[in-house]
């Protein structure tokens, strides 16, 4: 039996919105800064923000307007986000660690976990790349997969 998963892509250059994200309490728990509000499902302008949502999930609350792409092969979407990342690679800042390879993201995706990147780039940009998996998400399973 093959077992098909939707993974949808969201992102692109952001420029603007909160600079802010959210970070450790130091108990546990995870802080929101004040400029972050709109990172989540229920600000009036979580739907048009132009910045990545606190949750990964909530990708998935944004307008399918946003997809990018789609795919049921966890390889054919760790191509496409290899792809991406090799695509922008030259426009990144700063220093990040090194990515997992790309055996190690197939894996994660046939095990339905979400991949998560964002980087800095030239001229004050952010590029998000996700692959969020749905058809339900397994740790929102209320969620489910935009209509493409």
């Amino acid at each position: 039996m093959r077992h098909l998963i939707d993974l949808v892509k969201y992102g692109g250059e952001d420029n603007g919105g909160s600079s802010g994200s959210s970070g450790d309490d130091g108990q546990g728990g995870v802080l929101v800064k004040p400029g972050d509000a709109h990172r989540r499902p229920g600000h009036p302008e979580f739907a048009s923000a132009q910045v990545m949502p606190l949750e990964s999930a909530d990708w998935l609350l944004k307008s399918a307007s946003r997809i990018e792409a789609t795919f049921t092969e966890p390889q054919e979407a760790t191509d496409w986000y290899m792809a991406q990342l090799a695509r922008h690679a030259e426009t990144f800042t700063g220093r990040y660690a090194p990515l997992a390879a790309p055996d190690a993201i197939a894996r994660r995706l046939a095990a339905r976990a979400d991949i998560v990147g964002g980087w800095w780039a030239t001229g004050g940009r952010f590029l998000s790349v996700n692959l969020i998996a749905c058809s339900p998400h397994r740790e929102r399973r209320e969620y489910v997969c935009p209509a493409r």
